[in-house]
């Protein structure tokens, strides 16, 4: 098995299937020690793009660079990557201790050292004591932790996880990210993590890569990406978020029912989009105006989801938005019926293209 750096480079592959373009010049540069997240719809091109960093796929044009190392045509072994798949694909006639250790031993390492790199693994998952346990007689969860092991019980440089948290109940899967997380930390690994869980991206990742058809629509950490999309796409896939129509008047943007709208950016077209997410939709109550956003509207739907209270509101022309609101101590609560005025900041909105 190589050994390789823990860098990562993809430079303008592309894969094909008949007249089909999967993954159409994509290029990456990820440094060592960087969790990076492949994010998007299915069939965006995300898993071809990691089966190709695993050696599972040969791109039919560009390089796959691990280390500095060419390694485009290099079989799957030879790469010394750790897997995570989705379905785990925890072997059922091994037990855990056997399930972890088999990609020491397919390498013939010294028993002695496998049992100790075992031991640590499963400590680091928080399975120690597990080890004689088969994958019949495991949740879930502890099948994954059992996958997680087998992955880093090497210690490779880079691993490379394809939606390992997908089987799991919203607060496992929330434990796990943690976990994970902390893991690629203490061991300084480059993880890359392909999911189309937006909520598992901005969790966990210090960039991430939104793909749609075969292409990078716009790559960054999280925080940037989600407050500053590229496109309505980013807008509306990362997270909810409301693009109401706006207009050009002389130097003015107007919004539903001619509503002026200032807003970060700038419209080049007669027509486009305001995004604004929806947690920096301010409620208010009557129909005041307040500068230098705001739309008049009608509570159309309340939503309580615990920490936040969710409102549809239907404004002038049709439009709609999402309106978050924390649950806080003395927060009014509209109801469906109310009228009611929504604002934002000029820095919380941005102009797109329609």
């Amino acid at each position: 098995m190589a050994s390789v750096g823990g860098s990562v480079d993809l430079e303008q592959v592309t894969k094909r299937y008949g007249a089909e373009t999967v993954v159409a010049g994509v290029s990456l540069a990820i440094p060592e020690g960087q969790f990076f997240t492949l994010l998007g719809p299915s069939g965006s091109g995300k898993t071809t793009t990691l089966s190709m960093l695993a050696g599972f796929v040969v791109p039919d044009e560009g390089r796959v660079m691990l280390g500095g190392r060419d390694m485009t045509r290099v079989p799957p072994r030879g790469r010394g990557l750790g897997m995570v798949f989705q379905n785990y694909a925890i072997f059922p006639h091994l037990n855990v201790a056997e399930n972890v250790a088999f990609p020491l031993t397919v390498k013939g390492a010294p028993k002695a050292g496998i049992a100790a790199r075992v031991a640590e693994a499963l400590e680091m998952v928080k399975l120690t004591g597990f080890g004689t346990r088969y994958a019949r007689q495991l949740s879930g969860g502890q099948q994954q932790r059992v996958a997680l092991a087998r992955a880093i019980v090497g210690h490779p440089k880079v691993v490379l996880m394809d939606e390992p948290l997908g089987a799991l109940d919203k607060n496992l899967r929330y434990h796990m990210q943690v976990e994970i997380k902390e893991i690629q930390q203490r061991l300084g690994m480059t993880v890359i993590y392909v999911t189309h869980d937006q909520e598992e991206a901005l969790t966990m990742s210090d960039r991430i890569a939104i793909m749609n058809h075969g292409r990078i629509a716009q790559m960054g950490p999280p925080r940037e990406v989600y407050e500053n999309p590229d496109s309505s796409f980013v807008a509306s896939f990362l997270g909810e978020a409301n693009l109401l129509k706006v207009r050009r008047d002389g130097e003015a943007v107007r919004g539903p029912g001619g509503a002026p709208f200032v807003a970060r950016g700038a419209l080049t077209t007669p027509e486009g989009l305001v995004f604004v997410r929806p947690e920096k939709v301010n409620v208010a109550a009557g129909t005041a105006a307040v500068a230098p956003n705001h739309l008049p509207g009608q509570i159309q739907h309340a939503s309580f989801l615990g920490n936040i209270v969710r409102y549809a509101v239907t404004a002038a022309e049709g439009a709609r938005l999402l309106c978050d609101v924390a649950n806080g101590a003395g927060t009014q609560i509209h109801r469906p019926g109310d009228a009611v005025t929504l604002s934002w900041r000029a820095e919380d909105s941005r102009l797109l293209a329609g």
